[in-house]
């Protein structure tokens, strides 16, 4: 299941459009960025995730809906300006922000991780949750063969198109998250 809530080969377009025009250091960069921001959530949600957002009142459904919109205004960004050069996206973060999260481990991982430590224990749960994020790494890492074959035309049109993927999916976590809340609100 963690398999396809972490969604490499999901991820890999929206990965190619947030790097595309970056050197290959650069992106080795946010790469190496986005695993250790990735594991790092993912084990401290494991860790004390449900007890904080317990305490704070904040639920899955809230983070679905903040993460909906943060990807919303990235992707709409991209679509609607020429160069990725204009969007809001800092490049030296992009790694953190939105590639480790909410794109590698979003509401749906930290669902999942939540049910799975209730039934698999902790331990079992943390390792398959690194095995999948290492999974991510291998495919961003595999990604500069298939761009350098797309070319710079392939490479835009990949990104546009990873840019409306990503709309799709924004508009898909904020449309589950409010009805989430929704129906937790109404006896």
């Amino acid at each position: 299941c963690f398999f396809i809530a972490v969604d490499a080969i999901g991820v890999l377009p929206l990965y190619l459009g947030l790097t595309e025009g970056l050197d290959a250091a650069h992106k080795k960069k946010i790469i190496v960025q986005s695993l250790i921001t990735a594991s790092i959530v993912a084990v401290a949600f494991l860790l004390g995730g449900p007890l904080l957002l317990e305490l704070v009142g904040v639920g899955v459904s809230d983070f679905m809906v903040a993460g909906g919109i943060l990807l919303l205004v990235l992707s709409l960004s991209d679509l609607l300006t020429g160069e990725k050069r204009q969007r809001f996206i800092d490049t030296e973060t992009v790694g953190s922000v939105p590639l480790g999260v909410p794109l590698i481990i979003g509401p749906a991982v930290l669902t999942t991780s939540v049910l799975f430590v209730n039934e698999y224990g902790i331990l079992p749960t943390t390792l398959s949750l690194l095995a999948n994020i290492l999974i991510v790494g291998a495919v961003f890492f595999m990604a500069s063969p298939l761009e350098r074959f797309l070319g710079q035309a392939g490479s835009k049109t990949v990104s546009k198109v990873a840019s409306l993927f990503l709309a799709s999916i924004a508009v898909m976590l904020i449309r589950k998250g409010i009805f989430e809340i929704i129906e937790k609100s109404i006896p």
